[in-house]
């Protein structure tokens, strides 16, 4: 289950999840534009219908989609910082309420893993401790909070989807 903690000042949000599976699939999952539309989302919340990415430093990445209202919105940045599949940095300016320029950090770490479905002797594997720190809220308490509890869904989409292959269609409401 992902969790998130908003800092203290309110500037910002640490976020955090296991995933059963290697860092170099995670940071698949959330590199790769073409898996980023099968998860991020929910039908009845708001889904990214559309993901663009020149995955370098100083690479722009940018992402579109809809509200359950029918309005759409953008999520644009900029990569900062790319050591696949351990860490990845970049700018995060949202198109709704007071915008303003926010940076993500991920940081995908190997954690050992129990193949718990295995009979006999424990099999070990790698999973990943996923930690998101997304910074730069200024003590904007509503924008922290709204994006605190969007960081869970995220990473609780994330997961289900590299785990078990759910995406914004299979998954259960």
């Amino acid at each position: 289950m992902a969790t998130a903690t908003i800092t203290p000042d309110q500037d910002a949000i640490l976020a955090e999840v296991f995933v059963a599976a290697p860092p170099e699939r995670v940071f698949q999952a959330i590199t790769d534009p073409s898996q980023t539309t099968q998860w991020w989302g929910q039908s009845e919340l708001y889904r990214v219908t559309e993901a663009k990415s020149d995955l370098r430093p100083g690479g722009k990445w940018s992402s579109a989609g809809v509200g359950k209202d029918g309005n759409k919105f953008q999520v644009e940045g900029e990569y900062l910082e790319i050591t696949p599949p351990r860490v990845l940095v970049y700018t995060w300016t949202y198109s709704w309420g007071d915008a303003r320029k926010t940076i993500v950090r991920w940081e995908l770490e190997p954690t050992p893993v129990h193949n718990l479905q295995h009979r006999g002797p424990q099999k070990m594997g790698t999973g990943t401790m996923v930690r998101v720190r997304h910074e730069g809220f200024a003590g904007d308490v509503k924008q922290v909070q709204a994006h605190g509890e969007g960081w869970k869904r995220v990473l609780g989409w994330m997961q289900a989807f590299v785990e078990r292959g759910e995406t914004i269609e299979t998954r259960a409401s």
